[in-house]
């Protein structure tokens, strides 16, 4: 089957002095190989569905399915192996560890799976190379460009080679020139296992997917 993840009637709603509604009766299939942008206003409901793809966060109602297989929302300890071994992230803010090299702050996410300190470093060190980064292995994220961080980010997000990538806003921050140059970074990660979901506000970049879902 080349559907990866499956939507049924999703909804989300946020019940904080009043009740939102962000998400209502969504269903969608997103398919492996394919690429695809989420576009749409400020709180459409972007984010919000990337951080459902990512089991972060739970539907109010409704069903997600991965590999065919019915996501339990109680069952966390289960959800976070399925997102450390399937699923990479990356975010607007790169959120690297500020006292950590670049190689060890990816050294950190293959950890988190295979507590092998020699095959979490060969791993590391061939993805930052994949990304045109070797000569800044040993620099810490102050001393690395807005460009070079979120390539960073990217390899901690595929060093465990996951088959969903999902990325929310990647270039937000980032002049058109370095986020061209992660865009298409980006296009070329995938393959024919892999399903890439990304958000963004860029017309252009978002017209580049296979597939664009409008929010």
């Amino acid at each position: 089957m080349n559907n990866i993840i499956e939507l049924k009637k999703i909804s989300k709603v946020f019940d904080n002095q009043k009740k939102i509604t962000v998400l209502k009766n969504l269903n969608f299939k997103f398919k492996k190989g394919n690429i695809y942008s989420l576009s749409g206003p400020s709180g459409s409901g972007k984010s919000t569905l990337l951080n459902l793809l990512s089991l972060i966060d739970r539907p109010s109602s409704g069903n997600i399915k991965i590999d065919d297989q019915n996501i339990n929302h109680n069952k966390i300890e289960d959800n976070d192996k399925i997102r450390s071994n399937n699923i990479g992230i990356i975010y607007q803010e790169k959120n690297l560890l500020p006292d950590f090299t670049a190689l060890e702050n990816v050294c950190l996410a293959s950890l988190a799976i295979n507590n092998n300190h020699k095959i979490a470093e060969q791993e590391s060190l061939k993805i930052i190379q994949k990304v045109g980064l070797k000569d800044r292995i040993n620099h810490f994220p102050s001393e690395l460009s807005g460009g070079e961080l979120q390539r960073i980010a990217i390899s901690r997000a595929l060093v465990n080679k996951p088959r969903i990538l999902l990325a929310d806003e990647p270039t937000g921050s980032l002049d058109h020139e370095n986020a061209n140059q992660i865009f298409n970074l980006l296009f070329k990660l995938n393959n024919k296992d892999r399903v890439i979901i990304f958000a963004t506000h860029n017309r252009f970049f978002a017209n580049k997917a296979d597939y664009k879902i409008s929010l």
